[in-house]
């Protein structure tokens, strides 16, 4: 289950609904009732947050939200989109990473979920992380 107060709209989450398991993306948020508006690319539905799961992180969520992936020597991984750079220690190993953004370094040590990485990323760029072409 996910926590309410982690949920941005822009987030990618999995939704159940009625065991039927979907990506969508969160669009609005109703704090009142603690419910998610999530666009599964049919139909907007409302989720309660126990409806709601994290996309674990990985190459094709990566490749999905446009970063390239670079090969490193010594066996390290790094993705890039833009100045923002993911470093993995070895291949499809993504915990623990490190993250940065210019100046401003991260080091995760726990696995991260689509959404957790998209806040990152927008506590450290200002821009929301998405499936967009870089602009």
């Amino acid at each position: 289950m996910i926590k309410f107060q982690d949920i941005k709209i822009g987030d990618y989450l999995m939704a159940d609904n009625d065991g039927d398991t979907l990506q969508g993306e969160v669009t609005n948020l109703n704090g009142d009732e603690k419910q998610v508006c999530v666009d599964t690319g049919t139909q907007e539905f409302w989720f309660e947050t126990s409806q709601l799961k994290p996309i674990p992180l990985d190459d094709e969520q990566l490749t999905r939200l446009k970063f390239t992936r670079q090969e490193n020597e010594d066996g390290t991984v790094k993705y890039l989109k833009g100045a923002f750079r993911i470093l993995i220690h070895s291949k499809g190993n993504f915990s623990p990473l490190g993250i940065w953004y210019r100046d401003e370094r991260r080091h995760i040590i726990q696995p991260l979920s689509v959404h957790q990485l998209q806040n990152h990323y927008f506590e450290m760029t200002k821009v929301h992380l998405n499936d967009k072409a870089f602009e």
